[in-house]
């Protein structure tokens, strides 16, 4: 679950904000926080300069806080929360708040997969203009 990197790193308020007004899975005292943070305009769309951390507890340490606070409906990204929102990978995000080794154990695995991947590169691969879609 590379999601794990996320126990690091900050976010900008346009990747989060429509999830801190609108979302139901995502606790009120957290959303409100946040809101602070990232005002929507008047036009009601958040700012997007203003940076959250990913990991509010421990936004400096590598730890399984992110996982803890996925339970706690706490994730500021939504594709972050939908890790823990009854579907197939809660029990992996609780084992990995519970167990700080085995997350640890299994991101390094996930990184070394990942820097084995080769990418296309050259004329084999392509460059998008936007990361969304392909040119």
């Amino acid at each position: 679950m590379d999601s794990g990197a996320h126990t690091i790193g900050k976010a900008r308020c346009a990747t989060y904000g429509s999830r801190i007004y609108t979302e139901k899975n995502i606790d009120s005292l957290f959303a409100k926080a946040r809101q602070k943070n990232c005002p929507s305009n008047s036009n009601g769309t958040p700012k997007d300069n203003n940076v959250a951390p990913l990991d509010f507890k421990t936004p400096n340490h590598f730890d399984n806080s992110y996982y803890k606070n996925l339970i706690n409906k706490k994730g500021l990204l939504h594709s972050d929360q939908v890790l823990f929102d009854g579907g197939s990978t809660d029990s992996l995000v609780t084992a990995y708040s519970n167990n700080q080794k085995a997350f640890e154990s299994d991101f390094v695995t996930a990184m070394i997969k990942m820097g084995n991947i080769k990418p296309l590169t050259g004329s084999n691969g392509e460059i998008r203009r936007q990361c969304r879609s392909p040119n």
